[in-house]
C-alpha cells in the first residue's frame, strides 16, 4: 500500500493519529532509512515497479515538466518495461491496482491503453488513470488551471488589441486592410475570452475521471463517493483471490491536494485539513487490515506501506500548509537531493515471518522492492537490464545486518544532483551534493512562490567543491563538512566522484517520455464516455463499503 505523503513524527501529541499505520509499524520491521528514487510522483512510481532508476526508462525530463501533465498525453511507462506485477502474473498471481496511476495511458489513439496498467502486469485497475490534483476541486492551489488561464487572458488581450487596432485603422483609413483580418481577429479573441472562463471545467474533465480496467465509470469524479468506492473495490479484489496467490498495489489518492476528505473526518485534526487527510487515510489502512482478517489473510500476507516522497513544502496559501511536514529532514517534495524530498517510511509487516519491533537504519530503496517481492514467489529477475535494487529478504529477516547499497544515486529530473556513499566498514553514511535548488525567499526551506523546484538553470547552485554531510551524525543536513572540520573529506569525495563516473557508464540512451511531444495534451488522445469535452458517467451504487 502507498500514499503520496504521511509523517507519523509530529509532537506533543494526546492521542495516536495514525494507530492503524502505527500498528503495522510496531507488529512489523521499519525502514528509517528508506529512500524513493524521485522526489515526484511519476518517476517515482516507475522506479518502484521497475527496481531502475527511472532514468534508465527515458521517465524524466530535461525540459522542467518531470511528471506527466495530462491524461490525453502519448508518454508513460515504455511498453519494453517490466514490472514485478508482470513478473509475479506470469507466476500465477492475481493482480490488481487500486487507487492512483499516474504513468500514462495512451500512444496513438483514445483506446489503444498502451501505457495502462493491464499492459504492464496487473489483471484488474480501479482508479485514476491520472493523478488528483488542486485543479480537481478548483482550488487557489493550481497545478494547470490558473497558468493557462493566464495565457489564455493574455492572448486575448492581444487579439483583441490587435482587432481594435485594425478597425481604428480602417475606419480612420489609416490602415489599408479589409474587413475579413478584423472579423477573424475579434472571433479568435472571443474564443480565447471563452476558453479562459472554462479551461477549470475543460481540465476536471479531461483528468479527473475513475476507470475500472479499460472502462471510464465517472468522468467528472464525484468526491464525495470516492473513498467508499475505492475501500469497496478493495473489498471486493480479496475476496474474490483469497482462495489463491494475489499481489494488490493500493495506491492511495491520499494526501495529496485537494485533500479531499469525508465530512465524517473533517475537523477532527489538530493539524488543519492536512491532518484531517492523514486521518482518513489511516482509516482507511485499517479498514484494509479489518477485511484481511475477515477473509482469514492477516497472517498470510505480507503488507508493505510507503509513499513515493516528501511532503510538498511549496502548497501553503497563507499561514495554512497543505502539503504536509518532512520533520527534522530538510527539503521536500520536488527536491532531488535534500532528504525531506526523498526519505520516506518504509514498513514490512508479515506476522510469524517478519520479526515484530525490528527496526532498521541501513540505506534501503523504494527499488528493493521489485527484487524483494520476485525472489519471494521464487522469480528471477530480468538479465537482460541493469536493475538497481537490492532484495531486502536478507535485511527483514536478520540474516544480514548490512544494506546491499554502498551508492544511491539522487536524481532531480535527468540531472544527477547527489550521491550516498553507505562505507560499510565503518557504518557512516556520507552524502554528497553537486548541485541543491536556491530556496526562495532567501533563507527559507523551500521554493515558495513556485509550484516545485528547478532541477538546472539559474534556480540551482552548483557546488565547486560539492557539499558534504555526515548523515550518521546530522540527518537534517544542516552541517556541511569540510577539509578542515574532516580528515577524510577529500577521500570521500573522490570516492563517490568514482562511483558516480561508473554509474553513469551504465546508463544507455532511451526515448524521453516528457519530452515536449510526449507532455503536450492531444485531444484525440482524450479518454471520455462522450464526446470530448461532453463527458459524463457515474456508475450506480453510492459506493458504501
Amino acid at each position: 500500500m502507498s500514499g503520496s505523503r504521511e509523517r507519523d513524527n509530529m509532537l506533543h501529541l494526546h492521542r495516536s493519529w495514525t494507530p492503524n499505520i502505527d500498528r503495522l509499524a510496531e507488529d512489523g520491521v521499519k525502514l528509517t532509512q528508506h529512500i524513493s528514487a524521485a522526489s515526484l510522483c511519476t518517476p517515482s512510481r516507475a522506479a518502484f515497479l521497475t527496481g531502475r532508476y527511472p532514468v534508465r526508462s527515458g521517465m524524466v525530463s530535461s525540459i522542467g515538466y518531470r511528471v506527466l501533465q495530462w491524461t490525453g498525453a502519448s508518454g508513460g511507462l515504455p511498453t519494453n518495461e517490466t514490472t514485478f506485477a508482470k513478473i509475479l502474473k506470469e507466476k500465477g498471481y492475481a493482480t490488481g491496482l487500486i487507487g492512483k496511476w499516474h504513468l500514462g495511458l495512451n500512444c496513438e489513439s483514445a483506446s489503444d491503453h498502451c501505457h495502462h496498467p493491464l499492459h504492464h502486469g496487473f489483471d484488474h485497475f480501479y482508479g485514476m488513470p491520472f493523478s488528483l490534483m488542486g485543479d480537481c476541486a478548483r482550488w487557489e492551489l493550481s497545478e494547470k488551471r490558473v497558468n493557462l488561464e493566464q495565457k489564455l487572458n493574455f492572448l486575448f488581450q492581444v487579439l483583441a488589441l490587435v482587432a481594435l487596432t485594425l478597425v481604428a485603422g480602417k475606419l480612420t483609413h489609416l490602415i489599408p486592410v479589409s474587413w475579413m483580418p478584423v472579423i477573424w481577429s475579434a472571433l479568435s479573441a472571443v474564443l480565447l475570452l471563452a476558453s479562459s472562463y472554462f479551461v477549470g471545467a475543460l481540465i476536471v474533465h479531461a483528468d479527473c475521471f475513475l476507470m475500472r480496467n479499460h472502462t471510464i465509470t465517472e468522468q467528472p469524479m464525484c468526491f464525495r463517493r470516492t473513498t467508499p468506492l475505492i475501500l469497496q473495490e478493495v473489498a471486493s479484489f480479496l475476496k474474490r483471490n483469497k482462495h489463491g496467490p494475489f499481489l494488490l498495489f493500493v495506491s492511495f489518492l491520499h494526501v495529496h491536494i485537494p485533500l479531499i476528505t469525508m465530512e465524517n473526518f473533517l475537523g477532527k485534526s489538530l493539524h488543519g485539513l492536512y491532518g484531517d487527510n492523514v486521518e482518513e487515510m489511516d482509516w482507511m489502512v485499517g479498514r484494509i487490515l479489518d477485511t484481511l482478517d475477515v477473509e482469514g489473510l492477516s497472517n498470510s500476507t505480507l503488507i508493505y506501506f510507503t509513499s513515493d516522497h516528501g511532503g510538498s513544502l511549496e502548497n501553503q496559501l497563507g499561514n495554512t500548509q497543505y502539503g504536509g511536514w518532512n520533520g527534522i529532514y530538510k527539503g521536500g517534495k520536488g527536491m532531488g537531493g535534500w532528504e525531506g524530498g526523498i526519505r520516506v517510511p518504509g514498513i514490512f509487516h508479515w506476522p510469524g515471518v517478519l520479526p515484530a519491533g525490528r527496526v532498521i537504519g541501513e540505506p534501503t530503496s523504494l527499488m528493493d522492492v521489485f527484487p524483494t517481492v520476485v525472489q519471494l514467489v521464487g522469480g528471477e529477475v530480468p538479465q537482460d537490464r541493469v536493475i538497481d535494487g537490492h532484495s531486502l529478504v536478507p535485511l527483514l529477516q536478520g540474516a544480514e545486518a548490512r544494506s546491499a547499497h554502498e551508492f544511491l544515486f539522487h536524481y532531480c529530473g535527468q540531472h544527477l544532483h547527489a550521491a550516498r556513499w553507505h562505507q560499510k566498514d565503518s557504518g557512516s553514511v556520507w552524502k554528497v551534493h553537486y548541485t541543491t535548488p536556491q530556496f526562495h525567499p532567501e533563507g527559507a526551506g523551500a521554493c515558495y512562490g513556485r509550484g516545485v523546484c528547478p532541477c538546472s538553470g539559474e534556480g540551482v547552485t552548483h557546488h565547486r567543491p560539492p557539499l558534504l554531510f555526515d548523515l550518521s551524525g546530522d540527518p537534517s543536513e544542516a552541517r556541511p563538512l569540510t577539509p578542515d572540520s574532516e580528515p577524510l573529506y577529500h577521500a570521500v569525495i573522490a570516492r563517490v566522484g568514482a562511483a558516480v563516473s561508473e554509474h553513469r557508464q551504465t546508463l544507455s540512451p532511451v526515448p524521453q517520455q516528457f519530452s515536449t511531444s510526449n507532455i503536450l495534451w492531444k485531444p484525440w488522445l482524450q479518454p471520455c464516455c462522450g464526446h470530448f469535452p461532453f463527458c459524463s458517467c457515474h456508475e450506480d451504487g453510492d459506493g458504501t463499503p
